[in-house]
């Protein structure tokens, strides 16, 4: 079965739950280390508390570390919420919280326990895209509410099959980034994403809810290492905003914690650098830092050490521009993005099924003459070129002006005239 048409539970048993220490990756030392931080940030805490705050095992894992605790006099027994190991409360000794104190020095982190960087690399690699086709009947079904050219339906379907790199550029309003959207769509499937990872004692944040969707695990017991969280297959988008430090690890000096970089938040997924070319840092500086690990699929991170770490970069990376891409990058760069596609300005024909949708949308009843009347007065006699975002602002604008008029919004002249003197810019 391939990744992408794996079900939950296949995926999840990719990472099976760890029956000892030593199948954690981690050593019983940073375990206890952490399970002492729990219980220093949370007071008091049982077993099974514990076991699901660290997404570990209690028993022959957890089981083991806090009797090291125990036996060293970092914490105690203080009660119990019931029966059974799992019940037991722990709190505590005057000793344990001195040295809970000396491991939050190093890191504030006490979340779920990360998995090594050896496993975070085998689990990228083997979710990794493989060659499953994508059909085109499935890029037709999962581009069906826009109205593009077959030209481009077919472009998407083979860069989507080529699964590497892409351009997308164009005039802009023609839904660039819309089609990368539906791309990622067609990616599809579900792969685990760590809380966390570990190297050299080091914790770097993968998580990310704003960039990873989790996936609801359906009721009945799978037993898989809960350090990994099922998520639908990522797709990360940035804009402007994006700079040379937002792809390098972030290092918080109070919690002395790495926060990944974009890029590795969206391995296994989509990396979206949208409007490329007005971000604040020159393109062919942004571009270099993509030269290695586009041809090599690898990315070299950097600790606060100075330690540089190999990340996979098993991700679909996709450049959308308003501009023209020999006026960003050259000819060598552009050999190493795989796919170009250019997306074009509407037909007449497409204009008038975009604008019809859009009528639909709005619950604008749509009148041919009207949109006659448009076209004439508003593109050809403005010689103003045609665009797919068009139809969708200016019955918008329209609504609002039928609303300030008191009046039902309609295709009418007036009401497409004021729409119009309201979103054009013409000036002289």
């Amino acid at each position: 079965m391939s990744v992408a048409s794996a079900g939950p539970t296949t995926r999840m048993l990719a990472a099976q739950e760890p029956t000892s220490i030593e199948q954690t990756g981690l050593d019983l030392i940073s375990i206890a280390d952490m399970a002492l931080k729990v219980v220093y940030f949370q007071g008091m805490i049982t077993g099974q508390a514990m076991s699901e705050h660290l997404c570990l095992p209690y028993f022959n894992v957890l089981e083991r570390a806090v009797g090291y605790l125990k036996r060293e006099e970092y914490v105690e027994v203080s009660g119990s919420s019931g029966f059974g190991e799992l019940a037991y409360q722990y709190t505590l000794t005057p000793k344990g919280s001195s040295r809970a104190q000396e491991q939050i020095d190093r890191t504030a982190y006490a979340g779920p326990a990360p998995v090594t960087l050896e496993a975070y690399q085998n689990m990228v690699m083997e979710q990794s895209r493989g060659p499953e086709r994508v059909s085109r009947d499935e890029v037709i079904k999962a581009m069906s509410d826009m109205v593009v050219a077959d030209a481009t339906v077919d472009q998407v379907g083979q860069a989507v099959n080529t699964g590497r790199s892409m351009f997308l550029f164009g005039e802009p309003g023609n839904g660039k980034t819309a089609i990368a959207e539906r791309m990622a769509e067609l990616l599809g499937g579900y792969v685990l994403i760590p809380h966390a990872v570990t190297i050299d004692g080091q914790i770097i944040k993968v998580l990310d809810v704003q960039n990873h969707e989790p996936v609801p695990i359906a009721p009945g017991r799978v037993e898989y290492d809960r350090r990994w969280v099922l998520c639908k297959r990522p797709s990360v988008m940035v804009g402007g905003e994006l700079t040379l430090t937002s792809l390098d690890l972030v290092y918080d000096p109070v919690s002395k914690v790495y926060e990944a970089p974009l890029q590795m938040k969206a391995n296994n997924g989509m990396f979206l650098i949208d409007d490329f070319g007005r971000q604040q840092v020159r393109p062919t500086d942004l571009l270099n830092r993509w030269i290695v690990p586009l041809e090599k699929r690898i990315d070299y991170l950097t600790l606060k050490t100075g330690k540089k770490i190999e990340i996979p970069f098993e991700e679909v990376i996709v450049f959308s521009t308003n501009l023209n891409p020999r006026d960003l990058v050259d000819d060598a760069f552009l050999r190493r993005i795989q796919s170009k596609i250019n997306v074009v300005n509407p037909s007449a024909n497409q204009f008038r099924e975009i604008f019809k949708l859009q009528c639909e949308h709005f619950r604008i009843p749509f009148d041919q003459q009207g949109l006659v009347y448009l076209l004439r007065e508003h593109y050809v006699k403005q010689q103003r070129e045609l665009r797919a975002c068009h139809p969708r602002d200016i019955l918008r604008i329209l609504i609002g002006i039928a609303k300030y008029l008191d009046v039902p919004p309609s295709l009418d002249p007036d009401l497409v005239d004021r729409a119009c003197r309201t979103y054009f810019v013409d000036l002289g």
